[in-house]
């Protein structure tokens, strides 16, 4: 694929994320370097939405003006998989001015699907880390809560103290080494947000395989 000269390395990416299907949204906004690669935007938006990456992903995208559609995640040879390697596409080749969009579908059981949205395109802070979050609302849904529809009924049953499954979805809660049964759907705070490193994520996964 040809590309024009991506930005420099003093350039960041806001991006807006927000999840489908849910209302009220939960949604965050964070800021990556405009060098990041794909798989460095994955680790940004577990990080911020609060996703445990215990399941796959894939963005997927189109460039104006011709159309052309685009997998990006990580590629399975076993069943002749299109996915482009996250780690080997820069971002600043698919997203080239605010407005662009992608979407990025993580837990394809529970089928999580964000838009990715491009911001703004701006000067890197100087002293500024990076990736960071600077918005955002509202609690990401439990892993493993069976998808918007799991979630909504998860949210009437906790807010029901007769609901007949209660009990047992706050043990489930429990249980969650995310959570450990404190959840609040309203609660986010960016400031809260850790990142972890891309570069240490990806050894892990290429050595697991």
């Amino acid at each position: 694929m040809t590309s024009s000269r991506p930005p420099p390395r003093s350039t960041i990416y806001r991006f807006e994320i927000r999840l489908r299907d849910i209302e009220p949204p939960i949604w965050r906004m964070i800021e990556i370097p405009a060098s990041a690669s794909f798989w460095e935007l994955h680790v940004a938006i577990q990080d911020a939405m609060g996703w445990l990456d215990y399941h796959l992903h894939e963005f997927s995208l189109s460039l104006s003006p011709a159309g052309q559609s685009f997998r990006i995640g990580i590629p399975d040879d076993e069943f002749g998989s299109e996915t482009l390697p996250s780690w080997e596409e820069p971002v600043a080749l698919y997203f080239r001015a605010p407005g662009d969009r992608a979407m990025y579908w993580y837990d394809f059981g529970d089928d999580w699907r964000h838009d990715v949205t491009l911001v703004a395109i701006e000067p890197r802070l100087k002293g500024m880390k990076y990736p960071r979050c600077i918005a955002g609302e509202r609690a990401c849904p439990p892993e493993d809560c069976g998808g918007p529809h799991g979630y909504f009924d998860l949210l009437h049953a906790l807010a029901d103290p007769n609901h007949p499954e209660r009990e047992e979805l706050l043990q489930w809660l429990g249980s969650n080494p995310w959570r450990r049964g404190r959840y609040d759907p309203e609660a986010f705070d960016p400031v809260q947000v850790k990142f972890s490193s891309a570069a240490r994520r990806l050894r892990k996964m290429l050595e697991g395989e």
